[in-house]
């Protein structure tokens, strides 16, 4: 439940933002939210449906001053769902299955509004091992 993604070379990525009622905490959504990723996986989590693995997570509240270009007031409460799929077609399959939209429908009963962007992967990588440290002095 809690391990790491590995995430193969050439698969899409799926972005979902669902910006929260206010006065709705992320504590009053986990039993829905936990119920659809739980449909995902274990639904969709095969050759067929195209799943490989998902990350969710909270707005903290904290907004890069380094990073940003857009104004802190899109800083509202809201999760982010990224899940990653072996194509669109796949994912798009998926959700516009009755089981998985029973579940996202109740998700949404919390929320004001819920977008989903598609990204196709150009490039990944991480540390390498071994590489000497330097200091950008």
């Amino acid at each position: 439940m809690f391990s790491p993604l590995t995430v193969p070379f050439g698969c899409v990525m799926l972005y979902n933002v669902v910006k929260l009622k206010k006065g709705v905490a992320i504590e009053d959504v986990e039993l829905a939210l936990g119920e659809m990723c739980n449909v995902v996986k274990n639904t969709y989590g095969n050759d067929d449906g195209g799943f490989l693995g998902g990350q969710v997570f909270k707005f903290s509240g904290f907004v890069s001053a380094e990073g940003s270009v857009a104004s802190e007031s899109r800083a509202d409460e809201h999760i982010a769902i990224v899940t990653y799929w072996n194509s669109y077609e796949q994912h798009e399959k998926s959700h516009a299955d009755r089981i998985f939209k029973e579940k996202f429908t109740k998700l949404l009963d919390y929320a004001n509004e819920s977008y989903e962007l598609g990204y196709e992967m150009l490039w990944q990588g991480g540390v390498e091992e071994n590489l000497p440290l330097t200091n950008a002095a």
